[in-house]
């Protein structure tokens, strides 16, 4: 949610290696390791309000200050495209798929500190 508005744009990929799966030549048992996975994945997107992401209508350009009567309008030079990549580990426990990430931000085309995400969710 680090962009808003009425129109977006996104393009994610991602890329998955079933690690015990490649390997082994028999039939695997275990839950566990037959839906073991590597994960790669990135994204790049961005939203926006108005004509395009670039247009001046665009809330994202545009911060409000104010400090009691004082009101400050900035027009701010912001790269409107964001995006994020990283890697995760993918598996079943106990019927329930459960996933961590490690992941990188883009923003202004400055990579961001690491993140550490953890699912837990139902195969639909």
């Amino acid at each position: 949610n680090i962009r808003n508005g009425n129109s977006f744009a996104v393009l994610n990929s991602e890329l998955r290696f079933p690690l015990f799966q490649m390997f082994e030549k028999r039939p695997i048992k275990s839950s566990f390791l037959k839906n073991f996975q590597i994960i790669g994945f990135g994204d790049i997107g961005t939203a926006w309000t108005g004509f395009n992401p670039y247009s001046l209508d665009n809330s994202l350009f545009t911060q409000i200050i104010e400090r009691g009567p004082i009101r400050v309008t900035l027009e701010k030079q912001t790269d409107p495209i964001v995006g994020g990549y990283g890697f995760g580990l993918r598996t079943t426990i106990f019927g329930y798929f459960i996933r961590a990430d490690w992941a990188w931000g883009v923003e202004d085309r400055k990579v961001q500190n690491r993140v550490f995400y953890i699912s837990l969710n139902l195969d639909f």
